[in-house]
């Protein structure tokens, strides 16, 4: 099964950064993944996130307002598969 993985933020370095952190994770772990960012403002706002970067995955928040190192992603992505 594919996860649903959003990244929240509205074009930010950080926002970028935890792209592309992410991106790798997915693929260091071979993770069948679809990976799409959310630039809207007000659609990351019903997150229900105050701060930027968020991370979503499966409908689910699971980080926001920091950039994870790689590590933490991968662990993140496994707890959450």
């Amino acid at each position: 099964m594919s996860m649903e993985i959003k990244i929240l933020g509205p074009g930010c370095p950080k926002c970028k950064t935890l792209e592309k952190v992410t991106r790798e994770a997915v693929a260091e772990l071979g993770l069948q993944a679809e990976i799409s960012k959310e630039e809207d403002i007000i659609k990351i706002m019903s997150y229900g996130i105050m701060h930027t970067p968020g991370l979503v995955i499966n409908g689910k928040v699971v980080l926001s307002g920091q950039v994870p190192s790689l590590n933490q992603v991968k662990e993140i992505l496994i707890k959450n598969n």
